[in-house]
C-alpha cells in the first residue's frame, strides 16, 4: 500500500484527508504541529474574546477516529526528494505521494522593528496573545493618571484592510461602544481612537463598489478612523509612523496586512514563486518535483488564464484544491485519468461590527448587505466549522453576544504561570 503524507491540517490539508477516509488505495498520516484543526476566519473573535478557542477548534485524533487516517503531532524539517523522506523534529517518515498544505505565515516586510512589536493573527496562540494583551492594555489604562500615557493605551492601530482587519476594527469598535465603560468605569472619558489603514484606495480592495462603500460608511459609523493609500512605515517608543508623514502615539499595533509563504529546506529555489509559494501545475504537483504537490496558501498555480499571477489565498481555494487533489489520487490508484483545478469563485463576505455583513458572490454578480448579509454571512461560517460540537458551541455565544451585546470570555489566560 503505497503512502500519502499530508503536511498541515488547515483547509487544505484537513479537506484531502476527508476524501480519503476509509479509503483502501493509501496509507494517510496527516503531520501537524498542533493537535488540532481550527477555523481561520473566525480567529479574530477568539481575540477579542467573542469566542473561547474550543468554539473554533478540534482535536484531529478525534475527527480521525475509525476514519482509517494516522496523526503525527511533529515540526517538519527538511525534505528528501531523492530519498522521498520527510524529516520531522521528533524522527523521520517515507512517502510515495507527499502533500504540502502548511499555509502561510504573516509578512512583515522585512520591518524588524514591526515584528518584534506588532500583535500577529495567524493562529489559536496569536489570538490568544492578542486578547490577553487587549486586556492588560485595559487594565494599565484604567490605573494610569496621566491623560496623555492613557490615550497612548487607548488607541490601536490596525494595519491591513482585508478581511481581517476589519472585522478586528469592526469588533474592537462594538467592545467601546457597548463594553468598554461597563467594565472599565474609570474609562469613561478617556481620549484614543481606533484606525485601519491599508495601502489600496479602498477596504476589501478586490470585492465591489457597493462593498467598499458599506464597509467605510459602517466603519465611520462606529467611529473608526480610516487610513486608504497609506502604509504604516515603523512603531517605535509608542509612536506609529505612516507613510503620508502622519505621527501617532499607540501602544498597540495590529498587523493584518499580508502573508508570506511557509518555506521547507529540500525544496529547491527554483520551484518557488511569488511570495515564496510553491509553483504548480494544473494537478497541483509542484515545478521539477516528483510525487510532491502543494495546496493552499502554499502553493501558486500560473496555468489558470483567470488568475495568471496564482489564485487568491482564501479559504474555498484551499478546500477547493484539496478535494480535487484527493479525487485525483484516488483516480490514480485505478489508473483512471486525473481531472485539472478549476477554482469556482463564490464569492466573498465580511462583518463589520454585529448588524452590517457584505458578500459579494458568484464572481459579483450578486451583493448582499445589511440583514441578509449578516444573515449570509453567519449562516455560511457556521457551517464551514468542522463539527457539531462547534457550531452549537458557536451559535450559543453569537447568540449571547447578540442579544446582550456582551461576553464573558474576557479572561487572561497564561502559560508558564505553574507555581507562582
Amino acid at each position: 500500500m503505497e503512502k500519502i503524507i499530508i503536511v498541515g491540517g488547515g483547509f487544505a490539508g484537513l479537506n484531502v484527508a476527508r476524501q480519503l477516509f476509509k479509503n483502501k488505495n493509501y496509507e494517510v498520516t496527516l503531520v501537524d504541529k498542533n493537535n488540532y484543526n481550527y477555523f481561520t476566519p473566525l480567529l479574530y473573535q477568539v481575540a477579542t474574546g467573542f469566542l473561547d478557542p474550543s468554539s473554533i477548534s478540534y482535536p484531529f485524533r478525534k475527527l480521525f477516529r475509525n476514519k482509517g487516517i494516522k496523526f503525527r503531532l511533529a515540526e517538519v524539517i527538511k525534505v528528501d526528494p531523492a530519498r522521498q523522506t520527510l524529516y520531522l523534529n521528533d524522527g523521520e517518515l517515507t512517502y510515495d505521494h507527499l502533500v504540502f498544505a502548511a499555509g502561510a505565515k504573516t509578512n512583515f516586510f522585512g520591518n524588524e522593528g514591526i515584528r518584534e512589536k506588532a500583535i500577529s493573527l495567524k493562529g489559536i496562540d496569536d489570538a490568544l496573545y492578542m486578547r490577553n494583551e487587549l486586556i492588560k492594555t485595559m487594565e494599565k489604562a484604567a490605573i494610569e493618571k496621566d491623560p496623555a500615557e492613557r490615550k497612548k493605551f487607548m488607541t490601536i492601530v490596525i494595519t491591513g484592510g482585508g478581511p481581517t482587519g476589519v472585522e478586528v476594527a469592526g469588533m474592537l469598535a462594538e467592545m467601546r461602544k457597548h463594553i468598554l465603560e461597563k467594565d472599565y468605569p474609570e474609562l469613561k472619558r478617556a481620549e484614543g481612537e481606533i484606525y485601519i489603514v491599508d495601502g489600496h484606495p479602498f477596504l476589501l480592495a478586490p470585492m465591489s463598489d457597493k462593498t467598499h462603500e458599506g464597509t467605510y460608511k459602517a466603519l465611520t459609523q462606529l467611529r473608526v478612523r480610516i487610513k486608504l493609500s497609506t502604509h504604516v512605515e515603523s512603531f517605535e517608543n509608542d509612536q506609529i509612523k505612516f507613510s503620508d508623514g502622519e505621527v501617532i502615539e499607540a501602544k498597540t499595533l495590529i498587523w493584518a496586512a499580508g502573508i508570506t509563504a511557509h518555506t521547507f529546506e529540500g525544496i529547491p529555489v527554483g520551484s518557488l514563486g511569488a511570495g515564496k509559494r510553491m509553483i504548480t501545475d494544473v494537478y497541483n504537483q509542484v515545478k521539477g518535483l516528483r510525487n510532491i504537490y502543494a495546496i493552499g496558501d502554499i502553493s501558486i498555480q500560473e496555468t489558470d488564464p483567470v488568475y495568471p499571477q496564482g489564485h487568491p489565498q482564501v479559504a474555498q481555494v484551499a478546500i477547493q484544491q484539496g478535494y480535487r487533489l484527493a479525487k485525483n489520487l484516488l483516480a490514480m490508484a485505478k489508473n483512471k485519468p486525473l481531472k485539472p483545478f478549476k477554482y469556482f469563485d463564490r464569492g466573498d463576505m465580511a462583518i463589520v461590527g454585529r448588524h452590517h455583513a457584505v458578500a459579494d458572490l458568484f464572481k459579483h454578480k450578486v451583493h448582499l448587505n445589511g440583514f441578509l448579509g449578516l444573515m449570509s454571512w453567519l449562516f455560511i461560517h457556521l457551517i464551514s466549522l468542522v463539527n457539531y460540537n462547534n457550531k452549537i458551541k458557536t451559535f450559543y455565544h453569537w447568540a449571547v453576544a447578540y442579544t446582550t451585546k456582551d461576553q464573558a470570555l474576557r479572561m487572561i489566560f497564561r502559560a508558564g504561570n505553574r507555581g507562582s
